[in-house]
């Protein structure tokens, strides 16, 4: 049973508290991209508005600190990390081209949990962008 403080009523419990610390640390996490995003500090923790619902839900995991979420992205990132070591010296830059030639190859792969091009290209550019 969870340790009552005066603040808590009497049905409080391990779950209520349990419940409460994820919702914290998600919306915590939300404050410092929000910060961020505004100019006013903050961490760029590639927060959004789906990564506090599914954290403070129990769906995703809470990444630690300034940890930026990347296990939904890191497929996304890694194919555009290849993607320029493929084809950086053809396309030297991000254009319409190069998009429609990735989003062919993004979509070439045939796995059901991958995210749809829109939903992966953000974080395709992300990884085609990292220093090689």
């Amino acid at each position: 049973m969870a340790t009552k403080t005066r603040q808590d009523p009497t049905w409080w419990t391990d779950e209520h508290a349990s419940a409460w610390d994820r919702i914290k640390a998600a919306f915590r996490r939300d404050w410092e991209q929000t910060k961020h995003d505004i100019g006013a500090g903050g961490a760029d923790l590639d927060q959004d508005v789906h990564e506090t619902i599914g954290q403070a839900a129990g769906t995703q995991r809470v990444p630690p600190g300034n940890q930026p979420n990347f296990d939904e992205d890191e497929p996304a990132a890694r194919f555009g990390y290849g993607a320029r070591r493929q084809y950086g010296r053809t396309y030297t830059e991000w254009d319409d081209r190069l998009e429609a030639r990735l989003k062919e190859d993004w979509e070439s792969v045939k796995d059901r949990s991958r995210a749809s091009w829109e939903n992966a290209r953000r974080a395709v550019r992300r990884g085609w962008d990292y220093p090689a």
